[in-house]
């Protein structure tokens, strides 16, 4: 693996094995969905999505937070 890294090569996945780096990119632009091109993508997705939850979640916790604290000022 460290080879392919080396010389700049995408690492063959699991169903990959046997292909060069060479056609796999070949079958890529052509349009077939390679498995560790797949892979890339959901863990874009993934990621993405985590973020919108941790976003919704801080906005979540700024209002409570901001709530709270015009709670205070309105009492003292």
């Amino acid at each position: 693996m460290a080879a392919f890294v080396a010389e700049g090569k995408r690492i063959p996945r699991r169903g990959e094995i046997g292909l060069t780096s060479d056609e796999i990119a070949c079958y890529e632009s052509v349009g077939y969905v390679m498995s560790g091109s797949r892979h890339r993508r959901m863990e874009a997705v993934r990621i993405r999505k985590e973020n919108q939850i941790y976003s919704a979640d801080e906005k979540r916790a700024l209002a409570a937070f901001s709530k709270e604290e015009r709670a205070k000022r309105e009492n003292a």
